[in-house]
């Protein structure tokens, strides 16, 4: 049962999160908002460092910070850490090099071996010689597994 309650408790989390999340990218948020909540958590930090991973081009952390059995949705569906590395990995590399991100919002929620990690950010640059000026937004839930915490579900959208 302590597994069900911690689902229950991150999933209570992730919808009063997502509440207050603004889903409109040209409105900014109250200022009196703190948009950045536990991302020097160990949960967070991972994430943090999944993202530098992008933008130099290390596989070897990219790759450590997922689950083998990650599931990912951008645009299309990648269901181990496998078939990421093999298909569009590189892909996100070139474009996480070629722009500049800017984390507007990143809240992390923890449960006792689940943590939920929302993000929004600012990605202007240019990828394959076209001018990139959007916002993204970024879900990312994690599991804790032998005391380390693996990225085991990844959802991008701009």
């Amino acid at each position: 049962m302590k597994s069900l309650k911690s689902y229950t408790v991150v999933l209570a989390a992730i919808i009063v999160t997502i509440g207050t999340i603004s889903v409109h990218a040209d409105k900014s948020l109250p200022t009196n908002l703190n948009n950045f909540i536990n991302v020097e958590s160990a949960p967070g930090q991972i994430v943090n460092q999944f993202h530098q991973a992008f933008e130099t081009g290390d596989i070897k952390t990219l790759r450590s910070h997922l689950a083998d059995d990650v599931l990912i949705f951008e645009g299309g569906v990648e269901r181990s850490a496998e078939s990421y590395a093999s298909h569009h990995m590189l892909a996100d590399i070139q474009y996480y090099t070629g722009i500049n991100s800017t984390t507007l919002e990143h809240r992390v929620t923890i449960g006792v071996d689940l943590a939920v990690s929302i993000s929004r950010s600012k990605h202007v640059g240019a990828y394959k010689s076209e001018a990139v000026n959007n916002i993204n937004f970024e879900t990312v839930i994690l599991r804790k597994v032998n005391d380390k915490w693996k990225i085991t579900h990844i959802h991008w959208s701009s």
